[in-house]
């Protein structure tokens, strides 16, 4: 059911004690938990094989939820450079206002993530398993190795890939974000994110993590790392980033989340096997320059996602087009069947120029870094009849069609 509430009746005094002193797990005020987002909350935690997990307004509040619990003033997150232009922005930008910094490095490199970490105010490495726009694969492994050797833990955007794909925490990932947006739900009516924490990383005594491994004094000085073990991290997030940053899931959202799960595996096949099609397609396409798809023949990135993806390259995708900017923008506004929008991970298909929108807000050399030059185009391929989306794309690539 869905629990449109906003508070819960307590049992008595002593068991509304109990709750506010953490010492019982129950609902006091939807702004920290929910029933019904708890049932989404613990769906999505054994997808990703998770211990917990902790829902959000949106994606980029459940980025935020989680630098919040491991980020101190002065602290600093590693980054991939191959992000969504607005994780680029507040990670880059907004951040700055709570005192954290980023540095963003190729991830491809180990030897530059390596000598980032290195600095001692640095807390996490963040990358996305599966890159929005570029289809770019992450190794995962190969970050976990130095994450570990830094005792800091690797966050991956799983939001992509999906754990239909790929289940970062099997790979060495310590914690897994996700904008339920966009593939979890499916069907672009859903606001939310998530944050998925393995229950692996050992925060107990760790003085690089206070909020977790230190007295917490509004709960009277009780020290999560050491209360609560491998749910610290979730019971934390709860009980004071939702607390007091206040981006909480509304039920129905979580509702509709928890429908659309129910389709994850039936939807990521066919988004798949389109997204295969229509890379094919545009790859052969006399208007189209190049195509960045992992699976296609001579990828760079074809070994990982053999390892990675299960052989398969997503159904989010950029291709370049022949004449740079405005041709790019002539193609989005020559479509019919795919819609011009800023989403992804829809059943409908979707096309974007990052250029002009969703990475017009970074410098020249920060949208080439992440995939988004001026020639490209953003696929976000749907689960459609392949034909229909392949001539639309054929007519708008088409001058004179």
């Amino acid at each position: 059911p869905i629990f449109q509430t906003t508070a819960y009746v307590f049992d008595d005094t002593d068991h509304a004690a109990s709750l506010f002193n953490l010492q019982t797990f129950g609902n006091i005020y939807s702004r920290l938990s929910n029933p019904t987002v708890s049932v989404l909350e613990e769906r999505i935690a054994n997808l990703e094989g998770g211990r917990g997990t902790t829902c959000t307004a949106s994606g980029h509040s459940a980025q935020l939820l989680c630098l919040f619990a491991l980020m101190q003033p002065g602290d600093k997150v590693v980054s991939s450079n191959k992000l969504y232009g607005g994780s680029i922005t507040q990670l880059g930008k907004t951040i700055k206002k709570f005192g954290w910094d980023c540095e963003f490095v190729d991830v491809d490199d180990p030897e530059a993530v390596r000598k980032a970490v290195s600095q001692p105010n640095v807390k996490c490495v963040w990358a996305e398993s599966l890159a929005n726009p570029g289809g770019i694969v992450t190794d995962i492994r190969m970050l976990s190795e130095i994450t570990r050797e830094a005792s800091i833990p690797l966050i991956i955007d799983n939001t992509m890939a999906t754990p239909y794909l790929c289940k970062p925490f099997e790979h060495g990932a310590d914690i897994v974000v996700h904008s339920t947006t966009k593939f979890l739900s499916g069907h672009g009516n859903a606001m939310g994110g998530a944050v998925v924490d393995s229950g692996k990383f050992n925060f107990l005594g760790n003085d690089k993590f206070p909020s977790l491994s230190k007295p917490e004094p509004a709960y009277h000085g009780l020290t999560f790392a050491e209360t609560f073990g491998d749910l610290a991290f979730t019971i934390y997030g709860h009980a004071v980033g939702l607390r007091d940053l206040g981006p909480t899931m509304a039920p129905f959202n979580a509702f509709l989340t928890i429908t659309g799960i129910e389709t994850l595996s039936l939807r990521m096949e066919k988004h798949c096997e389109n997204g295969k099609k229509v890379a094919e397609f545009l790859q052969a396409h006399p208007q189209v320059a190049w195509v960045s798809y992992a699976t296609l023949p001579g990828n760079k990135y074809n070994a990982l996602a053999d390892k990675y993806l299960q052989g398969k390259g997503g159904s989010v995708f950029t291709f370049g087009v022949k004449g740079g900017y405005e041709a790019g923008v002539k193609v989005v506004e020559r479509t019919n069947l795919f819609s011009h929008l800023a989403n992804l991970g829809d059943v409908r298909s979707l096309i974007l120029h990052p250029a002009s929108t969703t990475h017009r807000q970074l410098t020249d050399e920060q949208r080439i870094a992440a995939g988004a030059g001026d020639d490209v185009i953003r696929l976000s391929v749907g689960i459609e009849s392949i034909e229909d989306l392949i001539a639309d794309l054929d007519h708008a690539l088409t001058p004179d069609a």
